[in-house]
Parts: C-alpha cells; sequence; structure tokens
C-alpha cells in the first residue's frame, strides 16, 4: 500500500532491516554497512526524508545516492522494497527475529543456523537452556546466558522497536533549530529556552523541554507545527504543545507569560526528583512551589518570579545550577541561613554550601588525542594549532600502541619515531607546549604491551582497556590496580569502558580502583567523547570524594572534536567538581607536581618546577 506519510523512524527502521537481510544472506560487508550508514541519516534527518525523495533531493542526505532514493520512494509508493521482499522470502521468519536479540545479529544468527539448525526464538530457546549453544565455536556460556535474558526481554517488551534516547550533542542540535524555529515565527516579545534534561546536561535525552514566555501563547502554539523540523502535533493550545520531531523526538512546549519565567524554567528543568524534594521543603516553609508561581499560606499571595534565582529565594535557597538539579544533596547545600536570601545570586551561592563548578574557560590543556599514526585524521601539526587555538597551553599526542585491537596502532618501532616527530613539532609550533605520549591497552593480567624502557621515554602515559571486557570483576579489578600501580602510568583513560546507550560498563568495584588511584597518585579521566562520558557524573564524584586528581580530556581523533571538552566539563559539573578537582585545570608546570613522578623530557621541566 502506498504511504508517503511514514516517518523518517519507519523509512531508516526498513533500510536497517535490509542491511540484515543482506549481511544474513552473506552480502559483501560494504553493502551491509552502507545501508546502516543510510538508515543512520535517515534516522537523525531533521526534516521529512519522505517529502525529500519526492522531490528527488533525498540525495542531500550523507550516504544515500540515487540508487538508496529509488529504494526509499519504492517503499513510499507500496509499503515495501522489492529487495527486502526477495531477501525474506529466502529465510524463515524465526531467523529474521533471531537476528534482533542482543548480542546476536545476522552474523551468528547465520552461524547457529548451519551449526546446530536453529531457525527460531523458540528453537534458540530450547538450545540455550540445553547448554547447546557452547558446543558452537566462539560461543559460550556467557553468549548462551545474554541468549536467555534477551529472549525474555524479547517476551515481555511490546512489540516494535523502543524509541531510542539520543545523545546529548544532538539533543541540543534539534533542540536549538526548534528554538530558533519559534522565535523566528513567534517574533513581539516571545522568549523560547531550552529545559529538561537537555539543560541538566544529562548523557542522553528521551525527549525534549522547551519553556516559552510570550503574549501571544496560540500564536506561538500555533508555530511548532509549521517548523519543519516537525512531523506531526498532538496538542496545541495557550498552555502549550506537544509534537513529534522528524527524528522521532517527543517535544514539550510549555507557555507562559513573561513575569512566570522563572517558575516555568525551574519546573520544567526538573529533574523530577528535585522538584518532588523541593516541594516537601517548601510545604515545610507554609509554600507551595509549581510552575505557576510560590504560594506562600500565611498571605494567600502567589508570588510569580521571572528568574529562577528568585523562585530559589523564596525558598531560602540559593541559586542551583541545573546539573546539580538531582536530588543528590543540593538543597540541603544550598539551604541559607536567615538573611542570607537577599543577596545577590553568586554571594548568596557563595554563603552556601554549594561548590563553585568547573567551567570550560579553566581548562589549560588536553592529555588525551590521535593522529594519523594510529586512527586519528590529523597530523601533529594541525592537532597542535588547533588546541592552541583553544587556548589550550599543553597538548599530549597519544597515539594507540600495539595492541589496543582496533588496528591503525603504532609498533614500538613507529613509537620512537613518532616521539622524535612530537619532539620537532614541539619546536615548530610556538605557543603550546606538546607532551609525547601513547595510550597503552592494558592487557588482561594489567601489564603494558610496550616495555617499561619505550615507557621511560614518553612524556606522557594515559592506560586504558581496550580488549577482554568480560573477564569477571575479580579480575577485572586486579587488572586496572595493576595498571594504577605501574610507576610509568600517569592517567587511566575511560575508566569503566562504557558506551552510552550501546555498551555497559565493564564490571570492576570501583571502590577498589579509586582507593588505589588516590595512593599511587595516578589521575582518573572523565573521557569527554560524547559516546563515552566516562566516568560517568556519579563516579567521577565518588573519585574525587575518595582523593582522586580527575582529568579532562577530548580523547579527540581530528581537529574539530577537541570541542569534546565541552561534554567532560559537563559531566564534571554533574559531578559537584571545581577547578581544583580537576588536573588540567593547572598550568604544565603545577600538573606535573601532581601524582608521579614524571618521564621523558618532561622530567627535567618537573624537576625546574619542584625548585
Amino acid at each position: 500500500m502506498a504511504n508517503s506519510q511514514l516517518s523518517n523512524t519507519d523509512i531508516a527502521d526498513a533500510l536497517e532491516e535490509l542491511g540484515d537481510l543482506y549481511e544474513l544472506d552473506g552480502a559483501n560487508v560494504h553493502r551491509v554497512l552502507a545501508y546502516r550508514r543510510a538508515a543512520k541519516a535517515v534516522r537523525n534527518a531533521s526534516v521529512s526524508v519522505a517529502a525529500l525523495a519526492r522531490e528527488g533531493r533525498a540525495t542531500e542526505l550523507p550516504g544515500i545516492g540515487k540508487t538508496l532514493q529509488e529504494k526509499i520512494l519504492a517503499l513510499l509508493d507500496t509499503g515495501t522494497i522489492p529487495a527486502a521482499e526477495r531477501l525474506r522470502a529466502k529465510f524463515p521468519p524465526g531467523l529474521i527475529a533471531i537476528t534482533r536479540l542482543p548480542g546476536v545479529g545476522p552474523k551468528r544468527a547465520r552461524l547457529l543456523q548451519s551449526e546446530l539448525g536453529i531457525d527460531s526464538p523458540e528453537a534458540l530457546r530450547e538450545a540455550a537452556l540445553a547448554q547447546r549453544l557452547r558446543t558452537v565455536r566462539g560461543l559460550g556460556p556467557k553468549f548462551e546466558a545474554s541468549v536467555l535474558e534477551g529472549l525474555q526481554e524479547m517476551s515481555t517488551r511490546p512489540a516494535g522497536r523502543p524509541a531510542p534516547r539520543i545523545l546529548l550533542p544532538r539533543a541540543i542540535e534539534i533542540g536549538e533549530a526548534l528554538v530558533t524555529g519559534l522565535r523566528e515565527r513567534a517574533g513581539g516579545d516571545a522568549h523560547v529556552q531550552l529545559a529538561g534534561s537537555v539543560r541538566r546536561q544529562t548523557d542522553s535525552v528521551k525527549d525534549l523541554d522547551l519553556v516559552a514566555t510570550t503574549t501571544r501563547p496560540a500564536e506561538l502554539a500555533r508555530a511548532l507545527g509549521e517548523l519543519e523540523q516537525i512531523e506531526s502535533v498532538t496538542s496545541a493550545g495557550e498552555s502549550g504543545a506537544r509534537a513529534r520531531t522528524h527524528s522521532g523526538v517527543p517535544v514539550d512546549v510549555r507557555i507562559g507569560a513573561p513575569e512566570q519565567l522563572g517558575n516555568l524554567l525551574q519546573h520544567f528543568t526538573g529533574s523530577g526528583e528535585h522538584n518532588a524534594a523541593l516541594r516537601e521543603a517548601a510545604v515545610r516553609r507554609g509554600l507551595h512551589v509549581s510552575e505557576y508561581g510560590v504560594l506562600d499560606d500565611a498571605t494567600g499571595i502567589t508570588h510569580s518570579c521571572a528568574t529562577e534565582e528568585e523562585v530559589y529565594e523564596h525558598l531560602g535557597l540559593a541559586y542551583i545550577p541545573p546539573e546539580l538539579r538531582e536530588n543528590r544533596g543540593e538543597l540541603e547545600a544550598a539551604r541559607l541561613q536567615h538573611g542570607d536570601g537577599r543577596r545577590s545570586a553568586r554571594r548568596a551561592a557563595e554563603a552556601s554550601g554549594l561548590p563553585r563548578l568547573i567551567e570550560i574557560e579553566d581548562i589549560r590543556g588536553d592529555l588525551h588525542s590521535h593522529t594519523i599514526a594510529s586512527d586519528g585524521h590529523n597530523t601533529i601539526e594541525e592537532m597542535a594549532s588547533a588546541a592552541r587555538e583553544r587556548g589550550y597551553e599543553y597538548l599530549a599526542i597519544t597515539d594507540h600502541s600495539a595492541s589496543h585491537g582496533f588496528g591503525n596502532d603504532v609498533s614500538p618501532e613507529q613509537l620512537r619515531h613518532q616521539i622524535e616527530l612530537v619532539r620537532e613539532a614541539n619546536d615548530r609550533v610556538e605557543g603550546i607546549e606538546l607532551l609525547a605520549g601513547s595510550e597503552v591497552n592494558i592487557l588482561p593480567d594489567g601489564s603494558l604491551d610496550y616495555d617499561d624502557d619505550l615507557l621511560a621515554e614518553l612524556d606522557w602515559v594515559i592506560a586504558s582497556v581496550h580488549t577482554s571486557f568480560g573477564i569477571g570483576e575479580d579480575a577485572m579489578t586486579a587488572r586496572m590496580i595493576t595498571a594504577i600501580e605501574h610507576p610509568l602510568v600517569n592517567a587511566i583513560g575511560h575508566p569503566t569502558g562504557r558506551l552510552i546507550e550501546r555498551r555497559a560498563p565493564y564490571a570492576v568495584d570501583l571502590g577498589a580502583v579509586f582507593a588505589a588511584a588516590a595512593r599511587t597518585g595516578t589521575l582518573l579521566e572523565i573521557n569527554a567523547n560524547p559516546d563515552r562520558r566516562d566516568l560517568s557524573d556519579i563516579h567521577a564524584r565518588a573519585a574525587a570524594r575518595a582523593g582522586v586528581s580527575i582529568l579532562i580530556d577530548s580523547d579527540a581523533h581530528r581537529t574539530a572534536t577537541l570541542q569534546n571538552m565541552r561534554w567532560g566539563v559537563a559531566t564534571a559539573r554533574r559531578a559537584w567538581l571545581t577547578r581544583e578537582d580537576v588536573a588540567n585545570t593547572r598550568p604544565l608546570r603545577e600538573l606535573l607536581r601532581l601524582g608521579k613522578r614524571p618521564h621523558g623530557s618532561r622530567a627535567a621541566l618537573a624537576e625546574q618546577a619542584r625548585q
């Protein structure tokens, strides 16, 4: 059946399924990846891909050529893609269902069918319970356990794909486009601002909250449906509107009068836990707080607040930064003594127990970056120049070591040459100090994959786990502590190995890791890659409380991703960290006084710093 109203999510799902079917059929890996890249481009598109295809413009999207545009048009015209129909006919429906299980996918589904004749979820469950899966080369007891868990989830969740959470940078990109569009269409006195979890700078987002104030609320609500990013509007009125973007993100716009901006912004920034605790604390003072104002029981007056500072002031609290609003002790810390509430917001915060949170401007250097020597995209000098333009005083070049497991690694001989290249570039590039370093893989026994003599030639060593994630908590903890105790390791990179919304942290006793890092002076990283943000905010706060010095790094693989530092600072702010908690807010000489005695050419500089 023709359906020109298919959403971007529908089209992306169809292309993703086609890629899975081709992989199940044993197609060339490049063909499979092409469909998956196309599905991602469609899913992330901010406008209707169906409309683009009808106009012959879907090829403007990355990864969409004329052939894929024709397949999209066929899907719109007939409700299916002929190639997908042909491939579906080749396989049992149950085998296709198996491919959608976490950890299975088309490749393993083919293996299970060829080795054990498994062609349905029911047959897969029976084989897992009988412990037959572990008889297949490359599989084992852990795979059997994960299959049974996945089958259980499949049987309990609703049909269809769940709406995915999106990472913070993408949420901001979509949200800011909506804010700009509403401001342009509403005009006049309209104020529109992002709120919700985006404003709290969470790792990922399931929906977008916008707060707007205007004297023409109905006009602003109607404007939401006119934006090219909006697929559908479910409700619209003077108090707000609800909609969904073409990329599948729910949007909630709340509208109030200009004098209520502070109340609206505070309430719809959340979090729910913070607001619930705030309401309970307000009731104890004879007050009731909501998006409409602060009602005083004693006078019967509802106070409308133009700013959030006024809201918190009415409640006897210093202004609480959005990143801290998670009900993790911020209300107790923000409580002011009698009479303090009339101070300026800054003076009130200083009078409270709230920390003065780190700012992006506090960062003085970046100690984790990659170049074309491993899997980066720019040269040493290009990375150095870009870091200098960001105002950094130092940059460590830390290409991957010999066994990190992803190719494009640096052999010991190549690393010796890389050290020379970094030192030569350091002499040429003015205005920034370059450190010759390496991101060294931590092997399963905790040893490193360069010998100590070579490591001693480096200025900076950041050690990370890149392989063997499933060795168990005790083994992983021992592995990490062994690396932490190595005298030539300056820092541990992305310490839990998580990939947000894609891979859970590996099992490790972080309390023991934090204790070892504090004892040895080893820095622990907040990796600012928005896919990682590792350490997380909760773990970074615990590490700092344990006496660990924190490092925020971009893990940049190209000049543009040096700006990832923004997301690491956001994590640090959510972790209550100040400038003093973060090592690379210091000048290089001061940084070198922290932790372990430096090695390489930095040793002489550090010695000068100590004198």
